[in-house]
């Protein structure tokens, strides 16, 4: 059995530094990660790390986004480490989002945890993955993503150099985190606008030298369309709790109004 088709097309499509656009999910719901799964994303991500969901969830979300045949599943693990990137990848993500990276060696090492020799130290064990991503290592290797988050002072000033790792697919700008690298007191603060819209550039700049894809979480599709703009290559919108509460707010306004 081969990658799927939705694996593979999405693999050529993020190293072809084409436009693809995913959703974020934070909850343990597969039911509504299903629904939104068939929307027309391009990828689902899971938010392992600040995400309300543990392995089970994980695994669930990933099958409920597969269930549809249309959107792949990403995970961002909770920590670059080999236990953390292969359980997600075993469960079946088509690809990996791994945090906190500040150096090339740590993107290396990413990169290595996701592969399975010779190029890496991945374990086998594809327990779920072998029904979508291989199960023959070469070809888990070719479809399988792998993107480093910048979102530390020593990741953004070795960005140039992490976006040159070999294996490397991409990096990924978590911008609440970028926020305070350069200085904010808290994400967003208007303060360090400047700042914030020149380490946006670094980054899609390294990655376009580079030649692999530049990610960024967005807080709206109107802001995604923006990144595109200014020259990342995907992007991830809101999340699930967060439409959650706003559409359950709007609703009340609604029906809260005096005639």
């Amino acid at each position: 059995m081969t990658s799927s088709p939705q694996v593979l097309e999405f693999a050529r499509k993020i190293r072809a530094r084409e436009r693809a656009v995913g959703y974020w999910c934070v909850l343990d719901a597969p039911v509504a990660t299903e629904r939104i799964a068939l929307l027309g994303y391009d990828y689902v991500a899971l938010d392992a790390q600040h995400g309300l969901l543990g392995y089970s969830g994980v695994l669930h979300g990933l099958m409920a986004i597969d269930a549809g045949q249309r959107a792949v599943g990403l995970v961002r693990v909770d920590d670059n480490n080999p236990t953390s990137i292969g359980r997600a990848l075993d469960a079946g993500a088509a690809g990996v989002i791994v945090p906190l990276v500040d150096t090339a060696e740590q993107a290396a090492a990413a990169v290595a945890a996701a592969k399975y020799p010779p190029l890496g130290r991945r374990s086998y064990g594809p327990m779920r993955s072998a029904l979508r991503v291989g199960p023959i290592p070469a070809e888990a290797n070719a479809s399988t993503l792998v993107f480093a988050m910048i979102e530390t002072p020593e990741g953004l000033a070795n960005v140039k150099d992490i976006c040159a790792t070999p294996g490397l697919d991409g990096v990924y700008v978590g911008p609440s985190d970028l926020s305070l690298a350069v200085g904010g007191a808290f994400p967003g603060d208007p303060a360090i606008q400047a700042e914030f819209d020149e380490a946006l550039a670094a980054v899609a700049d390294a990655a376009a030298t580079a030649g692999v894809a530049a990610g960024i979480h967005t807080a709206a599709g109107t802001i995604a369309a923006q990144r595109f703009q200014q020259g990342f290559t995907f992007a991830s919108v809101a999340s699930d709790l967060t439409h959650l509460e706003l559409a359950a707010k709007a609703h009340l306004d609604a029906a809260s109004t005096e005639d």
